[in-house]
């Protein structure tokens, strides 16, 4: 090799490299981005793909995502046409839009979503045959920003029954022998194996994925979008994910994945839906990768069409979560199959619908001011939910409902505790953050002003009692209720085994007794709902707080420098189900008073169906409000700092604010900024 062609190598090979590093900081300085999917097919037109994306600049979309079909593309043995998606690539380019594109190895052709597995070492090696043609050829498109590593990784729960599955099981349990007794010599007659070979099945995959992709390509991002979050979270490993992703992503269709939500609570879901994908992505960006943008007719869970009202909703509850941007699905339908007419912003004479236009004019507020939404961060409260991945599994495992369709007994009953807690502080507008519990940051030394609420954590592994202990020990509140660690990782009963956190509780259970669906727990002076269980302490270091019958049913625990509340009866599910957040907010006012009365902006009093999140960029704060409910509400705010005056950058309708008051109207979004005196 000559030695002017070397030197030139190198530097192309140094600049790959620091385009790698960059990325995600690129990213994180980019004013938030809006787009949708494209979704490219056999038959269609090269002016009918121009037009799509002619519409999408014309409405303020500078990204789109494309399914890369192989089925398209590989016409048998070595004969690849790739022809269909140039064309798309090259209109994107015109149109200055950035391509995420996706991976969509062959499959049967009924799959809509994609195998999330491979079937064997053959289909391992097809696949990545399809990875070094695809990346490859559209590496060098100019439109091309990234790829999506597989769509909607996560299966449910379920393993895949095949050779080559049970092949990694074996290899995996080389490092992760199952055992017959514990230390202490009780048999483990039930385990949480397969769940965790589950999740590191997942992360081996998409770093399979991952490193196939930088074999041939070292510069365009990586991405990859989760789905059902709420039932499948369990699944993803975030924290490793982060290794090899530029970013995180997830997909959050409501007729799909809010199931646990009615269509009045969508825009709350979404809320804690980005909430548990900002925690997941760590110190990487993320975005929303899928969000329904049109009517599903005969496809998903819950028919329905959004409204423009919610498509508004959405965008801004995800920028107040820290989102980079949001895709929709989709621009265009698909023409055949069970998703066909479905899902789409434009109409059938490809003119944008009024949901696509309120995309639009939420895409122009960005633009005009970029100051604003240019790494926009959430304002912490302070205030984290965590939740246990083994309680998640545990469930899957023991929740086998019942005949009296008790919520806590059905699967769900665990995520539906920690969203509880999550409906009741949005109530009062207050942020609250929903961790995995291997996302939360137990190094520090000091945790003044820091909540953890484990909410009906049915299963907690033993080895988790020293980074709690640390935790209070260091300054950190604890409340902790329902069965929280009734299990422990081998799905033994601690109470009989041996209970971890008696130190820290400050007490060890006497017993759970089932009580009534809706039971009262009066603690203090608070009178509060809760569900199905009652639990009696035997209170060691810890002060009683409420009885029942004489019989200590929560306790206060001084631990180091902070403390723990333990009320081991099902709060949250309790209120959730009464449809009153009331009397829990009431007591949550008390306890963890300080984050409250210090948060930036908040509901002078709490707001059934009304919906606050407020975001901060440097020295200013934005408040996104969103009216819910049947009427038009009158709502005062408390802004801790009364330096900071309001002034409304966005109304999706005729609300007004005047000083610390705002005027909403039903189904309206309002983006409030609070800015300093002087600035």
């Amino acid at each position: 090799m000559q030695k002017p062609v070397l030197i030139t190598c190198l530097l192309i090979g140094v600049g790959m490299i620091l385009s790698r590093s960059l990325s995600g900081q690129n990213t994180e300085r980019q004013l938030p981005f809006l787009g949708a999917q494209v979704f490219i097919e056999p038959g269609q037109t090269p002016g009918e793909i121009d037009s799509w994306f002619r519409a999408m600049k014309e409405n303020h979309m500078t990204v789109c995502r494309i399914r890369m079909f192989e089925s398209y593309m590989h016409k048998g043995d070595s004969v690849w046409d790739f022809s269909l998606f140039d064309e798309a690539f090259h209109a994107a380019e015109r149109c200055g839009i950035q391509v995420f594109a996706t991976l969509f190895p062959a499959t049967e052709k009924t799959d809509i979503g994609g195998f999330k597995f491979p079937r064997d070492e053959e289909h391992l090696r097809s696949v990545a045959a399809y990875i070094e043609k695809l990346v490859t050829h559209y590496s060098r498109f100019p439109a091309l920003r990234g790829w999506v590593l597989i769509n909607e990784p996560g299966t449910g729960g379920e393993i895949p029954k095949n050779d080559f599955t049970r092949k990694r099981y074996e290899e995996w349990l080389q490092n992760h022998p199952l055992r017959e007794f514990t230390e202490k010599g009780y048999p483990i007659l039930l385990d949480l194996t397969d769940q965790a070979f589950l999740r590191d099945l997942n992360t081996w995959y998409l770093q399979w994925i991952a490193d196939e992709i930088r074999k041939y390509d070292t510069i365009h991002e990586l991405h990859v979008n989760n789905h059902a979050i709420f039932q499948n979270c369990a699944e993803y490993d975030f924290p490793s994910w982060r290794n090899f992703l530029s970013h995180l992503g997830g997909s959050a269709h409501a007729s799909w994945h809010f199931g646990y939500f009615t269509r009045q609570q969508y825009a709350l879901a979404m809320s804690a839906n980005s909430e548990i994908i900002r925690s997941g992505a760590g110190h990487l960006p993320w975005f929303m990768t899928e969000l329904q943008g049109g009517n599903n007719t005969y496809s998903g869970f819950a028919p329905m069409c959004p409204s423009p009202e919610e498509i508004t909703q959405w965008l801004w509850i995800l920028l107040a979560s820290e989102a980079r941007g949001g895709i929709f699905w989709s621009l265009n339908p698909r023409s055949s199959g069970i998703e066909a007419g479905e899902w789409a912003l434009l109409n059938f004479q490809n003119r944008p619908s009024d949901r696509m236009q309120a995309i639009a004019k939420v895409a122009e507020t960005l633009q005009s001011r970029p100051d604003l939404f240019t790494g926009l961060q959430e304002a912490e409260s302070g205030i984290h939910l965590l939740y246990v991945r083994e309680s998640l599994w545990a469930e899957k495992k023991m929740a086998g409902g019942s005949a009296q369709n008790y919520e806590a007994r059905n699967p769900g009953g665990v995520m539906k505790s920690i969203l509880g807690y999550f409906e009741a502080l949005s109530e009062l507008g207050i942020n609250a953050s929903i961790n995995a519990f291997e996302e939360f940051d137990f190094s520090r030394n000091n945790y003044a002003g820091t909540v953890i609420i484990l909410a009906h954590q049915i299963a907690i592994p033993s080895r988790y009692a020293t980074l709690l202990e640390h935790f209070v020990s260091h300054g950190g509140k604890l409340i902790v209720e329902g069965l929280t660690a009734y299990f422990d990782e081998n799905l033994h009963n601690t109470m009989k085994t041996g209970f971890p956190f008696e130190r820290l509780f400050g007490g060890n259970i006497s017993e759970f007794k089932l009580t009534e669906n809706l039971f009262e727990i009066r603690i203090e002076n608070n009178t509060l709902p809760a569900h199905l269980w009652r639990g009696i302490i035997a209170p060691g270091t810890g002060q009683v707080i409420c009885t029942f019958r004489n019989e200590p049913a929560g306790i206060r625990n001084r631990f180091g420098q902070g403390e723990v509340v333990w009320i081991p009866s099902l709060l949250g599910l309790g209120s959730r189900i009464q449809e009153d957040y009331g009397p829990l907010i009431a007591w949550l006012q008390m306890e963890v008073k300080e984050n409250i009365t210090s948060f930036p902006v908040r509901f002078a009093s709490p707001q059934k169906n009304i919906l606050m999140k407020t975001a901060k960029c440097g020295e200013k704060y934005l408040s996104i409000i969103v009216n819910k409910s049947t009427k038009t509400r009158e709502i005062p705010l408390i802004v801790w700092n009364r330096d900071y005056l309001p002034g409304m950058i966005f109304a999706s309708g005729n609300g007004r604010v005047n000083k610390y008051r705002v005027k909403i109207h039903p189904e309206e979004t309002m983006v409030v900024l609070f800015t300093k005196k002087g600035y």
